[in-house]
């Protein structure tokens, strides 16, 4: 019998030694100390002048109240860079930081989720001239787990102590352990910068994320949503036009008392307090003041007002009657996609055509699939290519639907073949339809080129 040669090893009792990653060294607070936030004129000024003689980027970051205030306003705003400290600065105090702005002027200024925190920052006075986003350097690396928390455990072998995102920052005075937790949001950001970079450029992607970072720094400000009073929770399925028009009236009272008092709609009154008042139909005040949640002391002092909402609502005449489903969702007149096997089916396939090319490019790339290519650009294109289209035209499209050249060229000759592929897979289908004897030719031909598609057009991608 010939031995194994590896049986040793096997049956010693041992297992061959493998190599274990040292575990991640816990930071629970800044090396250098947490800071005081600044809340005058002059701890301002002097703040912008060492931040100025500093060197290299600027680690940014600032803090909201979202789920507590009404507005989208900055409470707290975080610096760090090299040659300096890092800088917690009141904007409450201190509601003008251009001071700040002009003195970051010549730098980089690094983010994470830049697009949650520019508007804010905007508000303050100050908008970066160079921009890298770390959590967007993250998903063109194709992680899905991009919160800072990971990231920086991922590449620095540090973990930050966290447990204070969802916190109101809008409380005063700031609990120690809040900014502690704060100043460790732009500790590491300037070492974590470096490390990106190198792997960026490792996968030939800095280029790609240098497009990236400029579309989120140029990008305009988001467009008001059409109908918001539409997303109330438990609205789904409700066909009545009246009950919508009760809806409605009921979000929009508690969207004016939340502004007015700078508090978070859900925090005036739950979505599930409108659905049930509009459910129960109540006659007087008092029969809503009876419902759970409006029969609470705040509430109740209230009544008047919330079943005003419902009056009113219940008085409309039939034309000023909301419909069931918004006519469009954008400047287009784009239906929504769970529409489009009933409109267009043959704009089903194009769309279920367009988003198997990213599904298979996202994972052949190592990049997010939501970043390779953004939902909206794909039902756009879907929508509006409803004749074949040469490359150059599928690359013109791309470019004015918002893509980055890197995404044109990495997809433009796959998403040309899809659309023609899908334009005969419509044509078979529509033929074999109106080839059926004595059928109607819109029916079947709805149906098979629907089936067609492969799935459900209504399954957006996330943009």
């Amino acid at each position: 019998m010939v031995a194994d040669e590896n049986a040793a090893e096997i049956t010693d009792g041992t297992a061959p030694e493998e190599e274990v990653s040292p575990p991640p060294v816990l930071l629970r607070t800044p090396r250098d100390g947490t800071p005081t936030p600044l809340t005058r004129p002059e701890e301002l000024a002097e703040a912008a002048r060492g931040l100025a003689a500093g060197t290299g980027p600027v680690a940014v970051d600032a803090e909201r109240a979202s789920g507590y205030r009404y507005s989208q306003r900055a409470y707290l705003v975080q610096l760090r860079r090299l040659g300096y400290r890092t800088v917690l600065i009141d904007p409450i105090a201190l509601p003008d930081l251009s001071a700040i702005d002009d003195a970051l002027a010549d730098a980089e200024w690094i983010l994470h989720a830049a697009n949650q925190d520019l508007p804010c920052l905007a508000d303050l006075g100050m908008r970066p001239r160079a921009l890298f986003d770390s959590e967007l350097a993250g998903r063109l690396l194709g992680s899905d787990r991009v919160a800072l928390g990971t990231m920086v455990e991922q590449y620095l072998g540090v973990r930050l102590e966290k447990g204070h995102s969802a916190a109101d920052w809008s409380t005063r005075p700031l609990p120690s352990d809040w900014l502690d937790y704060a100043a460790l949001d732009v500790e590491l950001l300037i070492e974590l910068r470096e490390v990106l970079v190198e792997e960026l450029r490792r996968a030939g992607k800095l280029e790609w994320a240098a497009q990236e970072f400029l579309a989120v720094m140029n990008a305009p400000p988001a467009p008001p949503r059409v109908d918001p009073w539409r997303r109330t929770s438990g609205i789904h399925g409700i066909r009545n036009r009246r009950t919508l028009a009760m809806i409605r009236g009921l979000w929009q009272a508690r969207d004016r008392l939340a502004s007015e008092r700078d508090v978070a709609p859900g925090r005036i009154l739950p979505d599930s307090a409108i659905m049930s008042a509009v459910k129960a139909g109540p006659s007087s005040p008092a029969e809503l003041s009876a419902l759970p949640v409006f029969n609470g002391p705040r509430q109740r002092r209230q009544a008047d007002y919330w079943f005003r909402a419902l009056e009113t609502a219940r008085q409309l005449e039939d034309p000023e009657l909301p419909l069931v489903s918004p006519p469009t969702f954008d400047p287009d007149s784009m239906p929504a996609p769970s529409r489009w096997r009933e409109r267009d089916p043959q704009a089903a396939v194009r769309l279920a055509a367009i988003k198997q090319v990213v599904a298979e490019a996202a994972p052949r790339l190592a990049v997010v699939s939501q970043n390779l290519l953004a939902g909206d650009v794909i039902r756009r294109l879907a929508w509006r290519a409803t004749s074949v289209l040469d490359e150059a035209q599928v690359r013109t499209e791309l470019a004015k639907l918002g893509a980055r050249a890197w995404q044109v060229d990495t997809l433009a000759a796959d998403l040309t073949a899809a659309l023609e592929q899908a334009a005969a897979t419509s044509a078979a289908a529509l033929a074999e339809a109106e080839s059926v004897d004595g059928a109607e030719t819109t029916g079947p031909s709805v149906s098979a080129a629907s089936s067609a598609a492969g799935v459900d057009a209504s399954d957006e991608p996330r943009s």
